[in-house]
């Protein structure tokens, strides 16, 4: 039998006992990776973006009972002392931890793809086998239409993987879905919400200099063949988007200087936004 989401005061209160039942992931979730802090709701009394942050093998999730999605993601990539490439895993699994716990067959015949927030390559290259099968948790998935998750996403991906860390040699990245005020569900599944978009902000932290970002937003709406930089945005309109700051111990100052701009020069973005997808 389907569970669904309980509506009114019921399901806030369940929200709220799922927050206190699964309090052990905060403390254990915290230390691990995130640069100037995790992610902070703007209003933290908007239900909309509550989550709970779920510990996995080289991420981070902060994830919503209420859309039945991860909100965000964050992970840390780097260059060195790679790990060997491994199969992709047979199939994604339900996460117990979820309050109404989504599965796989909840998206089949829906006319979206699941979608990994945490990419399960990059993954499995810096952290191993068991972190690669963590990314196929059903809580590390949002539904993306076709052309974004096999076409565009994945040359961001590759671009990430491929470009953007062999340029740094590490750097944090955060990725999460986008909503807007109309509330769209999967039709074969109610209590799984449909973004509207996808961000990735990318993060070089440097000793000597402000740190370089780099930001995306990228609506499901899309061909799949469309240069990267069409979808370049600064940090301050993702978190005007989201509703969250994304880096909330970092300098205000130093937060105003950064955070409002977009611009790739640095990552060299212009030569590899329109490099082709590894499988198209």
């Amino acid at each position: 039998m389907r569970r669904y989401f309980p509506p009114g005061w019921r399901g806030l209160f369940l929200l709220l006992l799922a927050a206190a039942g699964c309090g052990r992931e905060l403390p254990l979730a915290q230390p691990a990776p995130g640069w100037a802090g995790l992610p902070a709701a703007s209003d933290p009394w908007n239900p909309r973006t509550w989550t709970r942050v779920l510990r996995n093998d080289g991420f981070l999730v902060g994830y919503s009972d209420v859309r039945g999605n991860p909100l965000w993601v964050t992970y840390r990539l780097t260059g060195a002392n790679p790990q060997p490439h491994h199969a992709r895993p047979a199939g994604f699994r339900s996460d117990g931890r979820g309050l109404f716990p989504v599965a796989p067959v909840d998206y089949s015949r829906s006319g979206y793809d699941r979608g990994h927030l945490a990419p399960n390559h990059a993954i499995d290259l810096v952290y191993g086998q068991e972190a690669q099968r963590e990314t196929f948790l059903m809580t590390n998935i949002a539904p993306q239409r076709p052309n974004l998750n096999r076409k565009l996403w994945q040359r961001l991906e590759e671009v990430e993987l491929d470009r953007f860390l062999a340029r740094f040699g590490a750097l944090w990245v955060l990725t999460g879905t986008v909503f807007d005020e109309r509330i769209q569900r999967l039709k074969t599944a109610w209590r799984v919400e449909v973004p509207d978009a996808f961000f990735k902000i990318y993060l070089v932290p440097r000793t000597d200099r402000p740190p370089l970002l780099l930001a995306f937003v990228m609506p499901q709406d899309v061909k799949g063949n469309e240069p990267l930089d069409h979808y370049l945005v600064s940090v301050d309109r993702v978190e005007e988007l989201t509703g969250f700051d994304f880096f909330p111990n970092l300098d205000d100052a130093l937060e105003r200087q950064v955070e409002s701009v977009a611009d790739g020069g640095a990552w060299n973005l212009a030569a590899v936004s329109r490099l082709p997808g590894r499988y198209h």
